[in-house]
């Protein structure tokens, strides 16, 4: 199956937004759903459970929802977008592990290794002088090369600090206390630092009229 990258918005993405949205932050409602309802979960179907605990169900869920998510978007949007594609295959790979030896540490674990994994791209590209975040992010802005290199090394070093964050969360407190952070506490501080990019994006804005004339 063709990956492509996120260089160009289709126009099924631009008509439906809502739809990407929802395909994004979808799985992670059914991992929420699947660990604080799991024992009623495992009641109501007996066949959950061979799988384990509710942690272990929500993450068997999750799973399913990652695939059915990647499906949609690759019929819907004709195309497979890079960062949820390689979230979803740790997902399937940790979340695999967690479920066959029995052990919740390689599902939590799994935020550290894909967060790790970005950050350390983005910054690595910038050593070669590569400012990778313009090639996901150019269909939404038109910025010159100081900016996008801004961006990019605002991105890794954040996305290093959410794989720390996790770890701590994850070593610290309980189980339910890291799920719902998962779910409700990284969206919010993740777009809190997307809105806090905003008035770098500003300043380095090439005019529509110009980047029409630099292609």
């Amino acid at each position: 199956m063709q990956i492509e990258s996120d260089t160009k918005a289709t126009p099924e993405e631009k008509h439906h937004p809502m739809l990407k949205f929802a395909l994004e932050i979808g799985p992670l409602l059914v991992f929420f759903f699947g660990n604080i309802r799991g024992e009623w979960l495992a009641e109501t179907f007996p066949a959950l459970d061979v799988v384990g605990g509710p942690l272990l169900i929500a993450t068997a869920l999750f799973m399913v929802a990652t695939v059915i998510s990647l499906i949609v978007s690759k019929i819907v949007f004709k195309h497979l977008p890079v960062m949820p594609f390689v979230s979803g295959v740790v997902v399937m790979v940790f979340g695999s592990l967690s479920i066959w030896l029995q052990d919740e540490t390689f599902i939590k674990m799994k935020p550290t290794i894909v967060n790790t994994l970005f950050g350390v791209v983005l910054l690595g590209g910038l050593l070669f002088g590569k400012a990778l975040l313009g090639y996901v992010f150019n269909a939404a802005f038109n910025l010159d090369e100081m900016g996008w290199k801004k961006l990019t090394l605002r991105w890794g070093i954040f996305f290093l600090f959410l794989a720390v964050l996790n770890e701590v969360v994850w070593r610290n407190f309980s189980d339910d206390f890291w799920v719902n952070f998962k779910v409700w506490g990284t969206m919010p501080i993740t777009l809190a630092f997307t809105f806090a990019q905003l008035p770098l994006i500003m300043r380095h804005t090439i005019p529509d009229a110009v980047a029409e004339a630099e292609k």
